[in-house]
């Protein structure tokens, strides 16, 4: 222990002695919190909308009128013909163009179908598809409010009809906030790749400073120098898993209704197979460019896209979802969001628990292993 001891230490010495390094290690990944919190969002509001209103009519204007008042349309323009969707389109000033069509007013009037266009600009997928949603959503509302209103104005007793009401609640995340998906996920993106970038380079920058022969003659065994070495970057991945899950809850208001203890071992277990991924590289990569290059590909890519963090793991082909199994990422995904958002436990969270300690392990060995051939 002594001699990991004087190892540890000695890291912690040139980390604490390279400023920049300290940036990196702890501003960066509350820099990168802030931009992604922001930056990641599926929430769509006040989405540019034009209109185009070929009937001029009471009901045109109240229809336009609904749309305005609503959050999530903006509308900032009125169009005079079809001429002028292409161009506001290709001028990216709108998202939507809503065309009412010429009749709306006098079908709405005798009690038929009325007709209402809704243009999008497909370049937009992800605002094309809300703002579609949210368009036909609010023309089915205003069709609902104009049938009672005729109704009523025939003298119908409207209330006494029979129907279906349908009452939503949303739990969890009722408030529908995108920062309180994705920032328990950041945990698991910001930790991996400042972990296993930092880790992969250590062994390296020893071998082109000179210094590893200088290590390996040393009366220290090879698997108390791989100790010693990790124990530095283990508590500062730690601190960032502290920081991170801090900044989340009291900056963006994230809840965190789960067992810290839980959290704390599991997070433990995730940074021990992010610190064995460093060392596999370091065993392997030749230079410090070579190991950060290698580290970025299995650390940052997979963790983005085969973890669930942006995109639901159903929606992947079946190939990928089968590969996102070999990736410790996945697992401490679903731990991260049900232990601040939902509240889970160990009843549930043990299938992911127990994958964490099986790559663990198994990640310590074969890095143990390539280490010892290396050397």
């Amino acid at each position: 222990m002594r001699r990991i001891f004087a190892i540890a230490r000695k890291e912690f010495i040139h980390i604490l002695r390279d400023k920049r390094l300290i940036a990196v290690i702890l501003i960066m990944p509350l820099v990168q919190l802030f931009l992604y919190a922001y930056a990641l969002s599926f929430d769509v509001k006040h989405l540019p909308t034009a209109t185009l209103d070929l009937d001029r009519s009471t009901y045109s204007r109240q229809y336009i009128n609904a749309l305005q008042q609503s959050n999530y349309f903006t509308v900032d323009k009125t169009l005079g013909s079809y001429a002028d969707v292409d161009p506001t389109f290709q001028a990216n000033s709108d998202k939507i163009v809503v065309v009412v069509s010429a009749g709306f007013g006098d079908a709405i009037a005798a009690g038929r179908q009325a007709n209402v266009q809704i243009l999008v600009d497909g370049s937009d997928a992800n605002s094309a598809q809300m703002g579609s949603n949210y368009a036909a959503a609010l023309s089915r509302i205003f069709g609902a409010k104009v049938l009672v209103t005729q109704a009523e104005a025939k003298g119908l007793n409207t209330g006494a009809a029979g129907g279906l009401t349908a009452s939503m609640r949303t739990w969890y995340n009722p408030e529908g906030n995108s920062a309180a998906y994705f920032v328990p996920g950041l945990i698991v993106v910001l930790v991996t790749t400042i972990t296993v970038l930092q880790t992969s380079a250590t062994l390296v920058r020893e071998k082109e400073n000179g210094t590893y022969e200088q290590l390996i003659v040393s009366p220290i065994k090879k698997i108390e120098l791989m100790i010693g070495k990790i124990a530095p970057w283990a508590v500062m991945g730690a601190l960032d898993v502290v920081i991170i899950a801090v900044v989340g809850i009291l900056a963006f208001g994230i809840p965190f209704r789960g067992s810290v203890l839980l959290f704390a071992v599991s997070a433990l277990l995730y940074v021990t197979c992010t610190l064995g991924l460093g060392l596999i590289v370091s065993a392997r990569a030749t230079s410090v460019d070579s190991a950060n290059q290698l580290a970025a590909l299995i650390s940052f890519l997979p963790t983005f896209m085969l973890s669930g963090f942006v995109f639901p793991l159903s929606s992947l082909p079946p190939f990928l979802q089968w590969l996102s199994y070999l990736f410790p990422a996945r697992y401490f995904m679903v731990i991260c969001r049900t232990v601040f958002l939902k509240g889970g436990s160990l009843a549930v969270l043990w299938p992911q628990i127990a994958a964490l300690i099986v790559f663990a392990t198994a990640i310590v060995v074969l890095a143990s292993s390539l280490y010892r051939e290396r050397a």
